[in-house]
């Protein structure tokens, strides 16, 4: 058994070697160099990760923008800031450029914000082991960030960032979006471009994603007649709370059982007098167990793989709310948010790309995850316009929670392989 295991791992070490040596020199030379600069990546990656940049923080989110700033320039990038409104309550954009006619033209996406507000316990950059650490924001999306900064770093030592074009974008706002207008910009460059890679958390060595699922967002109401709870059933029909509990309870009985789509309820008020703040995103309401309740408020997100699925979906939702229950009355409206990425050819095409460098160095075959399991992400902005690609950025668990870690074995491992990405895509 020993022998036959000994036999195994010396075949496995042969498979590696050979395609490994399918390598150009030059990127071995890129591997390497991005192998030598890690401790300073790591050093810049717990430099940002302390940094509180959640999305309201908007000093933190300009502070985080700077420090990248200041990396990129060093790199020969113009770079700016995109400012957005006021009343938009948003801290604004960073853009890198370099211009150049060499390749395709590439367009960088990353994020400078986190969900984790100044308001909230401050967790900071910590090394659990040789192979884990944890902290705010540390995959999702400064891990990506620092990645991509990384890459780039072992390209241009070898002067390869000359005459490439390439956009670097970070949003500030991709945790709390301060809604289309924060897109615009975002959007037309992106049109200038032939290639969106996006740098949101890694599931792993061997999946990138090719499909995310949209998000939007949707409000139901719902009023009645008040009185004594004693003519419920009768002259005072069912309340607003018996007919807000039908339609939910319809919502997932019809609509619960198809691939991709979910719709969650996660805010219900009931009562005399509901109110909601939408800056605050707080509700409240009054009332009394022996009164009907006049009114209730659900706010919920729907989530969706394509536009037709998501009007679909709107469509069935508004049927089962026009259904009322006696003496009630309820409206839905819906808001657009993110839309989707839906899985194309032209997206399976850039994976391979990926999927042969990765075998190239050794690292095995790279095929495309399960769209239903990502959340929204601003990649999906330019989804419709050129081919993209999401996932590239640190892999670890937790994110946005307080267990949030960063893959530390992984992670030099996925800076080279975006190094050589880059080169094969800037030639």
């Amino acid at each position: 058994m020993t022998k036959f295991l000994l036999t195994a791992f010396t075949l496995l070490g042969l498979f590696v070697k050979t395609r490994a040596q399918s390598l150009a020199p030059i990127e071995k030379k890129i591997i390497a160099t991005a192998r030598q600069l890690q401790p300073e990546t790591e050093r810049f990656l717990e430099k940002t990760v302390n940094l509180n940049s959640g999305t309201l923080n908007l000093e933190g989110v300009r502070e985080n923008g700077k420090l990248l700033a200041a990396e990129f320039e060093k790199l020969g990038f113009k770079t700016e800031w995109v400012t957005l409104p006021d009343s938009l309550n948003r801290a604004g954009h960073l853009v890198a450029t370099r211009q150049g006619k060499r390749g395709k033209k590439l367009f960088l996406i990353g994020h400078l914000d986190t969900v984790f507000e100044k308001s909230l316990p401050f967790d900071p950059f910590t090394r659990v082991n040789d192979s884990t650490a944890t902290g705010q924001g540390a995959n999702d999306i400064k891990g990506g960030n620092v990645l991509m900064l990384a890459a780039l770093k072992a390209l241009h030592t070898h002067g390869l960032l000359d005459d490439v074009s390439i956009t670097a974008y970070f949003t500030g706002d991709e945790e709390s979006s301060g809604g289309p207008e924060s897109r615009r910009d975002f959007i037309e460059r992106a049109k200038k471009c032939d290639i969106a890679l996006a740098f949101e958390g890694a599931q792993g060595l061997n999946v990138v994603t090719t499909g995310r699922r949209g998000s939007s967002s949707w409000t139901l109401n719902v009023v009645s007649r008040t009185g004594h709870s004693s003519r419920v059933f009768s002259d005072l029909g069912y309340g607003a709370i018996f007919e807000t509990a039908r339609i939910l309870n319809e919502f997932r009985r019809v609509l619960g059982q198809e691939q991709y789509l979910t719709f969650n309820p996660g805010l219900i008020v009931g009562g005399s007098d509901v109110k909601y703040d939408e800056k605050s995103a707080r509700a409240e309401t009054s009332g009394k167990t022996n009164i009907v309740a006049p009114s209730a408020l659900v706010k919920g997100d729907l989530r969706f793989i394509s536009e037709k699925q998501k009007e679909s979906a709107r469509a069935r939702m508004r049927e089962i709310v026009e259904k009322s229950l006696p003496i009630t009355k309820a409206t839905i409206t819906f808001q657009d948010g993110i839309p989707a990425m839906e899985p194309s050819e032209k997206n399976e095409n850039l994976r391979a790309v990926v999927d042969q460098v990765s075998r190239d160095m050794g690292l095995g075959p790279v095929r495309s995850g399960d769209p239903g399991s990502r959340g929204a992400g601003d990649v999906s902005f330019v989804a419709e316009f050129l081919p993209c690609l999401d996932g590239l950025g640190a892999s670890g668990r937790g994110a946005h929670s307080i267990e949030e870690d960063i893959n530390l074995k992984q992670y030099p491992l996925l800076i080279q392989r975006t190094a050589v990405l880059l080169y094969r895509l800037t030639r």
